[in-house]
C-alpha cells in the first residue's frame, strides 16, 4: 500500500526515499507514455466545427494520427518535448508522493482517522496533487508547446523555448492555464489514489500470493483507478491545454484553426458553441490508454522501488544488529 501505514512490518520511510521513488516512477512511466501523450495533445488542440458537414480536423483517428505524424515528422516526433517532459515527471512525482507520505503521516498523527482509508487517501492524494502541479506548471506549459507544434519547429530545444516564451509573453505565460488544471488536478489525483485504494483492498491476494501476482494487482487496479479518474476530470485537461497554446498560434496553423481564447470562462463558451459537447472529449480515447498506462505503471513502479528500499534497510537494520 501506498502512504504511511502504521502496522507496517518495515522500517518507516524517509521523505528523500518517497521523492526518489516517485522520481523514479515518474520517469519510467513518462518514457513508456510519452506517443499517445502526443497523439492525445494534437487532438484536443484542433478544431472542428459542430456544424460542418466535412472534417476540419488533421487527425480524427487514434491510428490515423499515428501514421500521419510519423510519416510528416518521423519516429522521433512521438517524443516532442520529452525533456520537459521527463523533468516535469521527475519533479512532479518526486512532490506529490512526497508531499502525500506526509500527509498520510500527519493525518494518523494528529486525527483520529485511519491514514490507510480510502477517504483519507482521497484528501491527501488531491492535495499533494495541487502542491506538485503548481511546482511543476512551467515545465508542463513548456511540455504541451513542443508537443504541440509542427515542423519547421518555432523552438530549437528547452532553452531556447523558455528563452523566446519569457522575452515574448513574459514570466505569467508559464503559468497559462492553471485554473482548470488546479480545478480537475484535485479530484483527479484524488480519485486516483481513493480507487487505487479501494481496488487493492478488494483485490487483495490469499497470504501465500508471490511478488508476482502482488505486482500484477498493482498495475491492474492502477490503470482502473486511472481510467476512472480521467473520464470524469477530462474537459478541464482539454481546457487546460488549450490555454497553454495561447500566443503560440503560428507554430499551430498547419494542423487547421486556431483560436485565441480571453480566459477559462471564455474557452469553454468557444468550444461549446463552435464543437459541441463532444468537443470537450476530443483526445479521451488516447487519453484514456495513457491513463492506464500511466497511472498503473507509476503506482507499480512506486510500490517497486518504495518495496526495494525496505528491504535495503531491513538488511542493513539486520547486519548492523549483529
Amino acid at each position: 500500500m501506498v502512504g504511511y501505514d502504521p502496522r507496517a512490518q518495515k522500517l518507516p520511510l524517509r521523505a528523500q526515499e518517497a521523492a526518489l521513488a516517485g522520481s523514479a516512477a515518474g520517469m519510467v512511466t513518462r518514457a513508456v507514455i510519452s506517443p499517445l501523450d502526443v497523439i492525445k495533445i494534437r487532438f484536443q488542440l484542433q478544431i472542428e466545427s459542430v456544424s460542418s458537414t466535412t472534417p476540419g480536423g488533421k487527425y480524427w483517428g487514434l491510428l490515423q494520427a499515428a501514421r500521419c505524424i510519423r510519416t510528416e515528422e518521423g519516429l522521433a516526433a512521438f517524443w516532442k518535448g520529452h525533456v520537459p517532459a521527463q523533468l516535469l515527471s521527475i519533479c512532479y512525482g518526486a512532490v506529490q508522493f512526497t508531499t502525500f507520505e506526509f500527509l498520510t503521516k500527519a493525518v494518523h498523527d494528529t486525527t483520529p482517522f485511519d491514514s490507510q482509508t480510502s477517504g483519507v487517501h482521497f484528501l491527501c492524494g488531491g492535495l499533494a496533487a495541487c502542491s506538485a502541479t503548481v511546482t511543476c506548471q512551467p515545465l508542463d506549459t513548456l511540455r504541451t508547446r513542443f508537443a504541440a507544434q509542427g515542423e519547421p519547429k518555432l523552438y530549437k530545444n528547452l532553452t531556447d523555448g523558455v528563452r523566446t516564451m519569457w522575452r515574448s509573453e513574459g514570466v505569467l505565460t508559464f503559468y497559462r492555464g492553471l485554473s482548470p488544471v488546479l480545478i480537475a488536478v484535485f479530484p483527479y489525483a484524488g480519485m486516483q489514489f481513493f480507487f487505487y485504494n479501494v481496488f487493492k483492498r478488494l483485490l487483495a491476494p490469499p497470504p501465500s500470493a508471490g511478488k508476482s501476482r502482488e505486482s500484477l494487482r498493482s498495475i491492474v487496479c492502477g490503470s482502473a483507478a486511472g481510467m476512472i479518474s480521467k473520464t470524469v476530470t477530462y474537459p478541464l485537461d482539454l481546457f487546460k491545454k488549450r490555454l497553454q497554446v495561447g500566443g503560440f498560434e503560428e507554430a499551430r496553423i498547419q494542423f487547421g484553426q486556431v483560436r485565441r481564447y480571453r480566459g477559462l470562462a471564455d474557452c469553454v463558451a468557444q468550444i461549446s458553441r463552435e464543437e459541441g459537447v463532444r468537443g470537450f472529449f476530443k483526445g479521451l480515447s488516447p487519453s484514456l490508454l495513457k491513463a492506464a498506462l500511466s497511472t498503473g505503471l507509476t503506482f507499480f513502479c512506486y510500490e517497486l522501488f518504495l518495496n526495494a528500499f525496505r528491504d535495503l534497510k531491513d538488511l542493513n537494520g539486520r547486519a548492523a544488529a549483529r
